[in-house]
């Protein structure tokens, strides 16, 4: 599928609107004026390819980029895949994959401890990891509000979330990031639902491409972000 094929169904408005979520600032970086990150990136190749102008908005979580996804307002935004959001996008495969962690203050824990009656665990609300320990956490409580950490400051036991930006958390505030990983998060780029498989087929291509060329790892590397290249 050529990029003029793709256009009349990705672009409806003529111009390529996409969502950057930046509370993620493994994908995205800067402000709302100047953003800057692989997503960014990743969308600027695309308008390039389709001949369109760009239009971002920005969002600071990922709930937010999925609702603008599903109402309409953009054209293309990048989720982490979880069968909780399939209702209302669809997903290419992974540009990028980053890991989700716990940390706790309490030296004892494991990541096996962590779901168990009378723990407390704060996440991001509808956050990917929040989305994944909702299906999987059996015993412990999930804690969910805007900023995990500040619902881990209120008196929860365990924080989850992106491994970079917890690691930091972790080192300024004297807690220990729990290994392995609770998660392994999978980036992709998200559709509307009402999209057609074959808008997916053509974004997926252009997924592949950029990821074995190098384009997403050394965007990657000038973010100064550490992630792994799903395929790769």
């Amino acid at each position: 599928m050529t990029s003029s094929d793709l256009l009349p169904g990705l672009c409806p408005t003529g111009s390529l609107r996409v969502v950057i979520n930046l509370g993620n600032p493994v994908l995205a970086q800067g402000t709302p004026e100047a953003p800057t990150g692989v997503t960014v990136d990743i969308a600027r190749e695309l308008a390039e390819r389709l001949g369109v102008e760009l239009e971002l908005t920005t969002v600071t979580a990922a709930r937010h980029a999925y609702a603008a996804l599903v109402e309409g307002h953009v054209d293309v935004g990048f989720l982490a895949i979880e069968p909780a959001r399939e209702e209302g996008v669809r997903f290419t495969t992974p540009y990028v994959g980053i890991e989700g962690v716990f940390a706790t203050g309490d030296t004892d824990l494991t990541v096996a401890d962590v779901d168990r009656e009378g723990i407390e665990i704060a996440v991001r609300s509808g956050s990917a990891y929040d989305l994944y320990l909702t299906r999987t956490i059996e015993h412990a409580t999930i804690l969910r509000g805007d900023e995990a950490e500040d619902v881990y400051e209120g008196g929860a036991d365990v924080l989850a979330g992106v491994r970079q930006p917890v690691t930091v958390y972790a080192q300024q505030n004297g807690l220990t990031v729990l290994e392995p990983a609770f998660r392994a998060i999978r980036q992709a780029i998200a559709v509307p639902r009402d999209r057609p498989e074959s808008q997916v087929a053509a974004l997926t291509a252009v997924v592949e491409e950029l990821k074995g060329s190098g384009f997403v790892a050394a965007t990657r590397e000038r973010a100064g972000q550490v992630a792994t290249i799903p395929g790769s």
